[in-house]
Order: C-alpha cells, then structure tokens, then sequence
C-alpha cells in the first residue's frame, strides 16, 4: 500500500499508478455531482454550462453551502455513496474525461469497464470526519444553482490536500470491495465452522 498527494487536474500518469488499497490525498479544482445534474445532462439532454477539460476529479457529493457578505461558505461537505449513481456512471466518465470519482462506497461493472477504457479511479473516504476537511475547500463558483437547486448544483471547489482516501476502483477496472467480499466469505465460513453454527442457520425475524 502507498501513499499518494496529486494534484488536480489529474494525467493519465497520476491515475495509473494507483492500486487498491492506496492512500489519497487531493489537491486542486474538483466539482460536485449528483443524481439531478446527470439526470439534466444525460437523460433531458441539456448541455453541460462548463468544461470538464482542466477539472477532471469529480464528486459525489451535495454540499451545505450558505452566502455570507456576497461569498459562498462550506458549512458541512462529505461525499455521498457513488453506487447510486451508475445508472450515468460510465457516461461520466467517458463524456466528461474524468480521472477521479469521488464518493463513498464504490460504483459497478459498467463503470468499471469504461474507468478502465478511459483511465480513471474511484476512492472513497477513509475513516474521517467531513468537518475536518471545511478548512480546506475554498468554494469558487457554483453552476446550475437556479434549474437544480442548491444541494444538486455543480459546485466548484479548490481542494488543499484533503483526505485520506483509499482507492477502491483502479485503471485495471479492479473493485478493491470484490476481494474484500472474496475474504469476508471464507472467513464467516470458517467463524461458522468453530461456533458449530449449521449453514442452513437463518437469523431471527422479529416481524
């Protein structure tokens, strides 16, 4: 496992490097997705109000953002889980020429096989808590904030070395969650094994 700090926008070379199971930390432009803005984009067929080509890390994320003196201010940020989005996962991708997904959880097959077409990761947060993370995201514009709303806007951030995250989909198109899954199995088999549980076993319903 190795420790990275990249720095946005991401090459190709910055995400190939990664394996599962790296440590990341982000610098750079970034902005926010969520359902509404690809549901906008992809499925109503409006176009995208901004370039994606120097800002290539995207996040799953709806932040609470508030106006203060005619500036934005980051109250509470913490990406969301990304697996809700796969229906527009791989077009994302391939469409925005992403080389970062941001977002807890992880994302499926179709994702993964156009992450690997294109070179592109997921991650997802490692154990930490959002509002450790306020002091280091400048908010720098925000997109759409009349036709989505403000928690489905495109949100711009500027990021200063956030994280850890831990990578979860790599170039190859490897889910760092398949082989956990892989290793809980035979390690729940085994734990039934010692505790004499049989494997017909169903749990308790209490309703």
């Amino acid at each position: 496992m190795a420790e990275y700090h990249l720095k946005a926008p991401l090459t190709e070379e910055d995400v190939c490097k990664l394996k599962l199971g790296d440590i990341v930390y982000i610098s750079g432009e970034a902005f926010t997705c969520r359902s509404r803005l690809q549901k906008y984009i992809f499925d109503e067929g409006n176009t995208l109000p901004f370039s994606t080509a120097d800002r290539n890390v995207l996040i799953h994320n709806g932040p609470i953002v508030v106006k203060e003196d005619g500036k934005w201010r980051l109250v509470s940020f913490m990406p969301t889980s990304s697996i809700r989005f796969e229906k527009w996962g791989a077009k994302s991708v391939d469409e925005w020429n992403l080389r970062m997904i941001v977002g807890k959880t992880t994302m499926g097959d179709e994702t993964a096989k156009m992450m690997k077409e294109k070179k592109c990761v997921h991650v997802s947060p490692r154990s930490v808590s959002p509002n450790l993370w306020i002091d280091s995201i400048e908010v720098q514009d925000v997109y759409l904030y009349d036709e989505l709303g403000r928690i489905e806007a495109a949100w711009f951030f500027k990021l200063n070395d956030i994280g850890p995250f831990i990578v979860d989909i790599d170039t190859e198109g490897n889910n760092y969650f398949d082989a956990l899954d892989v290793e809980i199995a035979k390690r729940r088999e085994t734990s039934m094994e010692e505790l004499g549980i049989e494997h017909d076993f169903e749990f308790t319903k209490l309703y």
